[in-house]
C-alpha cells in the first residue's frame, strides 16, 4: 500500500502556526460574546433594581442606606 507523500517540516510548522492562529481568534470571538452576556446580565438586574425603585418611590441614596443597613445588620449576626 502506498503513502502519501510526507509533509515537511516547514509544512508542519506553517500548518500548526495557521491552526494556533484560528483557535486564537476563536478565543477573541468567545471572549467578546461572553462580555456581552455578562454586559446584558448587568443590564437585566440594573432594570430590576430601578423597577424597585420605581415601585417603592425610593431614590438612589436611599436604596443605598438601606442596603448599607442590611449589610451592617447581616454582618453583625454573622459574628
Amino acid at each position: 500500500m502506498a503513502r502519501g507523500q510526507r509533509k515537511s517540516i516547514e509544512e508542519k510548522i506553517a500548518a500548526k502556526q495557521e491552526m494556533i492562529e484560528a483557535l486564537q481568534t476563536r478565543v477573541e470571538s468567545e471572549k467578546r460574546e461572553l462580555e456581552e452576556l455578562y454586559q446584558e446580565k448587568r443590564r437585566k438586574e440594573l432594570e430590576a433594581v430601578s423597577e424597585i425603585m420605581a415601585e417603592s418611590g425610593l431614590g438612589a441614596e436611599e436604596v443605598a442606606e438601606v442596603l448599607q443597613e442590611y449589610l451592617e445588620r447581616r454582618e453583625a449576626a454573622a459574628s
